[in-house]
This record gives structure tokens, C-alpha cells and sequence, in this order.
């Protein structure tokens, strides 16, 4: 008698766990999908294992100076961003980002007329300026306040330790001399085909 005492009392609560568990695991997460169509086997990194570290660039970033505080935003990997504050308001990003993970970005310094401190340069739209160092580091400053004119984006981008950046290029070059990268345009190679002994 008394088991089937106990059995009234936990079945519905067993019941009841069961639809918890089903109702829990059943609904699907809004972000299922982009998880699913972002982290397939096989598809390409998003960031390259040869992409410097962000905080590699700390250093060369400019200091804070007169009115002016220059204060940490973002880091990742090939990736360091700084906000420009003045009074307590943002009037630009300063970036520095390594495109041996996005080459495309590279591309547009290709046809380059202006040069900053003897680097190519460009505008991007009418908030943006950037230059490139060593064909690979892109430097951009990006305005937040209507009042941050291309003039200034041109004096902050003169403030980076751009020589500084340039020599992290050659040291990067130098301690890989053990290990070269293989050559992107070299035909794969090819298997000999044996022929039959005569």
C-alpha cells in the first residue's frame, strides 16, 4: 500500500519535470542559425594565426596630451582600438589593424595619391582617414564629433609611433626566417608517374 501512496504523489511531479526538460530543450535559441552558419569544419578563420597580438600595438599608439585623453577601447587579436576623448566626449577612434587577416584591405592604399608621413593614405568616406605601413598595418582614425575635421584625423594619425610600427614589420620578418610561409602562387606539386619496366 504504501508504494502506491508514493507513486501518486511523484507522478505528477515526474510529469511535470518531464515537461519542463522537453519545453526547455525544445526551443530553439535565436542565434542557433548564426552559430551553425559561422563555426562550420573547414571554413577559413576569421583571424589569421599570423596576426600580431592587439596588444602588440599599445606602443604605438598616441599619448594623452594638453585637453586631449587618448583611453583604451578594444583589443583582439590583429586588432588594438583607442577612443580620443575631450571634456568627457568621444571625438574620434584611433585603430591600428594587422590585414594579413582581411588582404582586401589592403587594396585600396593600392591606388593611393596622398601619403602621410611618407605612407600611403586614404579617405574613407567622410569620417574616416587611414595610411598603411609596410603594405600590412592599417592606422585609422575615425571621427565621432562633427567637429573632428580630416585635418585632425591627418595630426593624430602624424602622433602614432608610425616608424615604431614599421620596425615591428622587419623584427616579425626576421624572427621568421626559420619558417617561411609557403609560396601562395606556386603550383601544387605533382606526383612522378611511374611507367611500367620494359
Amino acid at each position: 500500500m504504501l508504494p502506491t501512496r508514493w507513486l501518486r504523489r511523484l507522478a505528477p511531479m515526474l510529469v511535470g519535470l518531464i515537461f519542463l526538460v522537453t519545453a526547455c530543450s525544445s526551443a530553439p535559441d535565436k542565434y542557433d542559425q548564426v552559430q551553425k552558419d559561422t563555426t562550420g569544419f573547414g571554413k577559413p578563420a576569421a583571424v589569421s594565426k599570423e596576426a600580431q597580438k592587439g596588444g602588440t600595438f599599445n606602443q604605438f599608439f598616441p599619448k594623452s596630451e594638453g585637453d586631449f585623453d587618448v583611453v583604451p577601447s578594444q583589443e583582439k587579436k590583429g586588432f588594438a582600438a583607442y577612443k580620443l576623448n575631450k571634456d568627457g566626449a568621444t571625438l574620434a577612434t584611433l585603430s591600428i589593424n594587422d590585414t594579413i587577416s582581411l588582404p582586401a584591405a589592403v587594396t585600396k592604399y593600392s591606388s593611393a595619391t596622398d601619403k602621410i608621413a611618407g605612407y600611403p593614405s586614404v579617405n574613407q568616406g567622410t569620417t574616416t582617414t587611414g595610411l598603411l605601413v609596410n603594405g600590412r598595418y592599417q592606422v585609422k582614425v575615425l571621427s565621432k564629433d562633427t567637429s573632428f575635421s580630416q585635418a585632425d584625423r591627418v595630426d593624430w594619425l602624424q602622433k602614432f609611433d608610425l616608424q615604431g610600427l614599421a620596425e615591428l614589420e622587419v623584427t616579425a620578418n626576421k624572427s621568421s626566417d626559420t619558417k617561411q610561409a609557403p609560396k601562395l602562387n606556386a603550383p601544387p606539386a605533382l606526383n612522378p608517374v611511374l611507367q611500367p619496366a620494359a
